[in-house]
């Protein structure tokens, strides 16, 4: 693999630590201006191979905990679904930005809305079906009050590797674009390589997207499976425009 997409170093100290698991990635292409609004002060769209891009990601957060190797038991493993864009700060550093992240732990919710990560609390749950070569990953999200909904599943091809340079850079980000008390941050994380498979869609029906304002057509354009990495996060900085 590129040096390109490996993770940087990692400030010290680590701030948290955690395992993704049976992570699940669909991607359609998208206009960078439709996803400008989106982007905090000083931050701008992320093109790939031509075009900016919004994530579908649904995954399984398990031992998540303060530091290095301190799972929180219980509140530290759930299930996560994300909406997610591209970005690039004003020094060149390339990172996502999360406009809706649903999870079925109240606590956390809380907790990282108290952050300025867009939390949303929501039933989720992991579908995990068949056996073998047609073994299919997904998940389900029904957000409380029904505000959107969303089921979503893949078969991947775990005799094939995914290596292009497209589905690299959409999963090799090392870190998160975000605003805190008016001011706009960059949170790192550092972790292997994702082992990543190319994957059919086999159920989608989703309002996430929808409901996060960024409407989309049609299938998505990259469809990927991992059976996850172990993440740490590191000290987050202040983004100088």
């Amino acid at each position: 693999m590129s040096a390109g997409y490996r993770a940087p170093g990692l400030p010290r100290p680590v701030i948290m630590d955690q395992f993704w698991g049976d992570a699940v990635f669909l991607h359609w292409r998208i206009e960078a201006h439709a996803v400008a609004p989106f982007m905090p002060p000083g931050v701008l769209p992320d093109e790939v191979d031509g075009s900016s891009w919004v994530g579908l990601i649904g995954f399984r957060m398990a031992g998540a905990g303060l530091g290095r190797g301190l799972p929180v038991p219980y509140f530290g493993s759930f299930t996560e679904i994300n909406v997610r864009l591209y970005s690039r700060g004003p020094d060149g550093t390339r990172g996502v930005v999360f406009v809706t992240l649903d999870a079925s732990r109240l606590a956390v919710v809380l907790a990282a809305r108290a952050g300025g990560i867009p939390y949303v609390w929501s039933r989720c749950t992991p579908l995990v079906r068949g056996e073998g070569g047609q073994r299919e990953y997904g998940y389900d999200v029904v957000r409380y009050r029904r505000q959107a909904v969303s089921r979503f599943a893949v078969r991947p091809d775990t005799d094939s590797t995914a290596d292009d340079r497209l589905s690299l850079e959409l999963t090799a980000r090392f870190g998160l674009h975000s605003t805190f008390a008016g001011r706009t941050i960059y949170i790192p994380n550092t972790h292997t390589p994702w082992l990543l498979h190319p994957a059919t869609l086999t159920e989608f029906d989703d309002g996430l997207l929808g409901a996060a304002g960024l409407p989309v057509q049609g299938p998505p354009a990259s469809v990927l499976f991992s059976p996850g990495v172990q993440t740490q996060f590191g000290r987050p900085r202040v983004v100088h425009r």
